[in-house]
């Protein structure tokens, strides 16, 4: 595991109740962009800080709120490597990405997406979220982190695409109601009759159709969804929690 991936929680009452330092707000309502792609939908947007690899979001270090997409390879179903060529890595050896959206997140405040039943979620302590939807709070006697389980698909994504969003400095009221629970069946007819249902769900839409470019489509943030994010993210300005964390965890 990597020597980042130890665990990191908020102190006790000092949890998100601090006011943010007026020498630090931002009155325009800008939104730092984590881990995007250098020519993605981020880019280009008023009010939006991209940071892509070259830029090197772990070294983030204020003062807007921000909309995470830290990697998830090392996090997801096959984060050991293709099935093929199992254990080729080790779970949340992601170079301290996660650990620093995360950190960056309780600083400054904002969002973090992650394909659903992401480990790093149980990693670091955040509580599961209902597949059904609705947002909980993240952490045991939590006022302003909550998490949830939303859909892509409801917002424009080709296929389903379940995520997980850990939001921090927000109050519950300020949180949008979203287009909670799966989406419906889109498997074309053709494709069902070739390849029989359990077979068509399993190569899935984007396979299908994406050919060579599949896994930039399957990684992409649809506009809407985009948007979605940086509305929740501009509610969450500076909320300056304070932070401890323990050990790194060791191999």
């Amino acid at each position: 595991m990597s020597r980042y991936a130890g665990k990191i929680k908020v102190v006790g009452e000092d949890l998100l109740r601090f006011p943010a330092d007026p020498k630090t707000l931002d009155p325009l309502g800008t939104v730092a962009a984590l881990y995007v792609e250098p020519k993605g939908c981020y880019v280009g947007v008023p009010g939006v800080d991209p940071w892509d690899e070259a830029r090197d979001a772990r070294t983030y270090a204020g003062p807007h709120p921000v909309v995470a997409h830290p990697p998830c390879q090392r996090w997801g179903r096959f984060w050991h490597g293709s099935t093929r060529k199992p254990h080729q890595y080790k779970l949340g050896d992601d170079g301290g990405c996660f650990y620093a959206a995360l950190h960056s997140v309780h600083i400054y405040g904002g969002v973090i997406e992650h394909p659903a039943d992401s480990h790093a979620w149980a990693n670091f302590d955040i509580r599961k979220p209902p597949r059904a939807g609705g947002w909980i709070a993240a952490y045991p006697e939590e006022t302003r982190a909550w998490t949830c389980c939303v859909y892509q698909g409801h917002y424009g994504h080709a296929s389903g695409k379940p995520t997980w969003l850990l939001v921090v400095g927000v109050k519950r009221e300020d949180l949008p109601d979203l287009r909670w629970g799966k989406t419906e069946q889109r498997l074309p007819a053709w494709m069902i009759e070739r390849y029989g249902y359990e077979k068509a769900r399993r190569i899935g839409v984007v396979a299908m159709v994406g050919g060579k470019n599949k896994t930039a489509i399957r990684n992409a943030t649809p506009e809407p969804f985009r948007d979605l994010l940086l509305s929740i993210a501009r509610q969450a300005h500076n909320v300056g929690a304070k932070l401890e964390t323990t050990a790194p965890a060791k191999n």
